[in-house]
């Protein structure tokens, strides 16, 4: 009985250490963090994920409680933590790209609330369930958990730490929000200012037309066909901004980045 007792804590240790990666990253990561997934899916889907990498790797026995433990503890959470971060900042570049859409056409105040993102522009909510289904169209899901299964030969347990370098390329790579937000809306908002521009030249030659009843249905008429125009390349930086995602998780796990 003691025998088999200790069997079971020495299987528990070594179980700890892929399902603490892959459950910070559930936590985390776009679509598996959202809350319609709920804690017990999350926790079932992080079992299954960890019992299926479970057999591919041997496994270092470490007391959690202990001093070394606690410091892999936090290691494994920051790198599962990390990683799906980096994704979020696509996220976060997308919803900042569709509320400025939302103020350049005239329809900041239309808002929608999300549960997972509180109150979200119309717009910024129709641009975010776009790309949620670009992220499922490419293999989003399947690309990031083979990501994680590859993380675990590039940063093995016990080995594999995240440097101050690392934190450093990671802060480098959240400047991605205000540069994929500027690719994604810079059409339609060069189209508006020019739109803006041409009634602000209308009015100024005749003065009787009131530039507040005329302009704000120009500017949503206007801004939601510029807006048809520009959907194909809004989905192609889209998908740019998902791969470029990909790929910095890549260059964060792999030795070098290290």
């Amino acid at each position: 009985m003691n025998l088999l007792t200790a069997d079971i804590i020495e299987r528990f240790y070594t179980f700890l250490w892929p399902m603490l990666r892959i459950s910070a990253l559930l936590l985390s990561a776009p679509i598996f963090s959202l809350r319609s997934l709920n804690t017990r899916m999350r926790v079932l889907l992080a079992v299954a994920l960890t019992w299926m990498v479970y057999p591919l790797f041997d496994w270092p026995k470490i007391d959690p409680v202990s001093p070394t433990g606690l410091v892999e503890v936090f290691n494994q959470v920051s790198i599962g933590l990390v990683m799906g971060l980096s994704l979020q900042v696509i996220t976060a570049a997308i919803l900042l790209a569709g509320q400025s859409i939302s103020t350049a056409i005239g329809l900041s105040m239309a808002m929608l609330m999300d549960p997972n993102l509180g109150n979200v522009p119309v717009v910024a909510q129709f641009v975010l369930i776009l790309s949620t289904l670009i992220f499922v169209s490419l293999g989003g899901h399947t690309m990031l958990l083979a990501l994680v299964v590859d993380s675990f030969s590039s940063l093995p347990i016990g080995k594999g730490l995240l440097t101050a370098t690392a934190w450093a390329h990671f802060v480098k790579w959240s400047s991605m929000i205000f540069l994929g937000a500027v690719l994604m809306a810079l059409p339609v908002m060069v189209t508006m200012l020019f739109i803006n521009i041409g009634l602000g030249v209308a009015t100024r030659a005749a003065p009787s037309l009131n530039i507040f009843s005329l302009g704000l249905p120009v500017m949503i008429v206007a801004g939601f066909a510029v807006m048809m125009v520009a959907l194909p390349s809004m989905g192609a930086r889209i998908e740019w901004l998902w791969l470029q995602g990909f790929m910095e998780i890549r260059g964060q796990i792999s030795p070098a980045a290290g």
